[in-house]
């Protein structure tokens, strides 16, 4: 692995590659390790472009490696609401194709989507809760970042006590997810999303970002005080966070 061309980072939270196929490859060697050691881990997924080249090597990994999953939980952060689990723009369908699909774990997670009553929705996220905690919580949390700050779907506004819910969608959220729908017409204006105090339960988390689009944002989330509006900020309270960054997403937040 190439080591970086920048300047050391002053903050150690901060890991910082050539590029994103390094980033890549820290993140999957860090996730199995983690199985390796505790093959019954419980990890915490994301789902977008930015994780999908860890799940690439990990498939490689199982494929080419024997890394076993059969033991292993997953819990995916959140789903667009109302949604079918089959819709090729479901989170569901998109974790079982770029992950679920070629490797051995068969106890993974993700919001129910499907149109239901206020009640039931609430019902089902205490459920995803209870189901969280009965597996003894997440031991690993992969985490993006949107340009809003947003984790998982908790956009600007939400609080850091906050758990599983539903929740509206930020403008910005819809009209990047738009070109995949079809038209800002078709994107959801709900999501069903794990919440800040439930992601700050990880024992450890992982924050990956990359290209020069999301630099300003991870400065923000890093040096920024504490506030709803950049939901990522809350993250600087964690114990066991890491950013896993390419030079690009990091070239806001160096040292000298």
């Amino acid at each position: 692995m190439a080591a970086s061309t920048l300047a050391p980072v002053a903050d150690e939270r901060i890991i910082v590659d050539e590029d994103y196929g390094q980033v890549c490859d820290r993140v999957a060697d860090l996730i199995a390790t983690l199985i390796t050691a505790k093959p019954t881990a419980v990890l915490g997924m994301a789902t977008g472009s930015t994780p999908r080249g860890v799940y690439e090597r990990l498939i490689r990994l199982h494929q080419r490696d024997g890394l076993d999953f059969s033991r292993v939980t997953c819990f995916n952060l959140d789903e667009y609401y109302p949604i079918e689990a089959a819709s090729p723009h479901s989170y569901h369908e998109f974790m079982n194709r770029v992950l679920f699909s070629s490797i051995n774990c068969r106890q993974w997670h993700v919001p129910n989507g499907l149109p239901r009553t206020p009640e039931a929705i609430a019902e089902d996220c205490l459920r995803y809760e209870e189901l969280i905690r009965a597996v003894g919580g997440i031991d690993l949390q992969i985490l993006g970042i949107g340009r809003t700050g947003h984790i998982g779907f908790n956009e600007p506004g939400s609080s850091p006590f906050s758990r599983t819910r539903l929740v509206h969608l930020d403008a910005a959220t819809r009209r990047d997810a738009a070109a995949g729908f079809g038209g800002l017409e078709n994107v959801p204006t709900q999501a069903i999303s794990m919440g800040v105090c439930t992601i700050m339960e990880a024992k450890q988390i992982v924050l990956m970002a990359s290209g020069a689009s999301k630099a300003e944002i991870v400065r923000a989330a890093l040096q920024e005080k504490p506030t709803a509006e950049i939901p990522a900020t809350y993250l600087q309270f964690h114990p066991n966070l890491r950013y896993f960054l390419d030079e690009a997403a990091a070239s806001l937040c160096l040292g000298t």
